[in-house]
Formats: structure tokens, C-alpha cells, sequence
């Protein structure tokens, strides 16, 4: 059986009544959401709000789906839409500054961190975890409809079709949205290095 007819199945059964098939449908899909709402908000917090959030929509409307995409499409396009009513009502959660106050106690924890992992090397651990962080800096200051592009091509795959039928707009409008990150990400990544 697919994933798809495994959602399937999923969804006919917590649409029924089953709380079990509701609570492995989330937990299928409960780390991409939480993922995709880090890299969007920049701290925990206001991740798992926002994965609460979507969850909470999916659950509400779940009788909606009608099977017409995959559920993975569906549940995303109910991220993407709440994650820009919380920007709207809160977009201090999803300012650079915190992602910078984030990633400043992500290298603090870190290196409490290292003596956990004695088999990989602690500097190139860092560095990476440090990179990443910088990686998430630059992301948070970006328009979000910039960073939902970027999220939706990068981190979950999707087409420039899939990503313009998921903000309701063109396939190139998607490009030009994308290319436009990828070049102010540039951009910063040049300045944050002094080049």
C-alpha cells in the first residue's frame, strides 16, 4: 500500500471516529509540519503554535478533503495559509531578531551539548550547527512569501506548479518569488562574510 492509500485509509477512519488512525495520521506527517514551521517562525515556540495550529485546522476540516491531491498537498496548503494568518497576527514571531536571540542560545546549548556526542568532532558540529542558524537568520529576513516559496521548493519538494497552486498564484509568480530569495539570500550571505 502507498503512503497516499495509507492517508487514505487514515482519513476514512478518524472520519469515522477513530482517535488511533487520527493520532498516526499526525504523527506521519507531524515532523515535516514542525519543520516547516521552524525554518518559517525561527524559534520552537511559535513552531509549535503554528504546528498546533495547523493540526487544529486539519482536524476541523478534515470531512473537506476530498482526495483530489495527496493529503501531504492538502495538509500543506492549510500550513501555508496559517502560517500567513500568524505572521499577519504576530509577526513579531517571525522576525530576524528572534531567530538571531534563538540561534545565539542554540551555540550556547550546543556546547553543553558536545560531551553527548564524543564520536564526531565537536568544532565541525558547531560550525555546521552555526551555519545552519546563520542559514535561518537570512531566511527570517526575508518577506514571508519569499520564505514560504523557498520552504515549499527547498525543504518540501514541490514543483513551482504545486507551489502556485498552494498560494493561488502563478507558476511564474513562484519563480520569480523563489529566484528573488535565493538572490537577497545571496546577498546577505555576502555581507554577513564581508565580501
Amino acid at each position: 500500500m502507498s503512503l497516499a492509500e495509507q492517508d487514505d485509509a487514515l482519513i476514512r477512519a478518524a472520519l469515522e471516529g477513530s482517535a488511533r488512525a487520527w493520532d498516526q495520521l499526525v504523527r506521519r506527517h507531524e515532523t515535516q509540519v514542525y519543520n516547516f514551521s521552524l525554518r518559517l517562525t525561527g524559534n520552537p515556540t511559535d513552531a509549535l503554535d503554528l504546528m498546533q495550529e495547523v493540526f487544529l485546522g486539519v482536524y476541523r476540516n478534515l470531512h473537506r478533503f476530498r482526495g483530489d491531491a495527496q493529503f501531504s498537498t492538502w495538509l500543506f496548503r492549510i500550513a501555508h495559509n496559517k502560517a500567513i494568518d500568524m505572521g499577519r497576527r504576530r509577526p513579531q514571531c517571525m522576525s530576524l531578531d528572534s531567530v538571531l536571540d534563538e540561534a545565539g542560545d542554540q551555540v550556547e546549548t550546543r556546547w553543553q551539548q558536545l560531551d553527548d556526542a564524543p564520536e564526531q568532532d565537536p568544532q565541525a558540529m558547531l560550525d555546521e550547527r552555526q551555519r545552519n542558524a546563520l542559514i535561518q537568520a537570512q531566511m527570517g529576513a526575508l518577506p514571508l512569501e519569499q520564505r514560504l516559496v523557498v520552504e515549499l521548493k527547498v525543504f518540501q519538494s514541490l514543483t513551482f506548479e504545486e507551489i502556485a497552486e498552494l498560494q493561488d498564484i502563478s507558476a511564474n509568480t513562484a519563480k520569480t518569488r523563489f529566484y528573488t530569495a535565493l538572490r537577497r539570500l545571496k546577498a546577505l550571505m555576502e555581507q554577513d562574510h564581508g565580501m
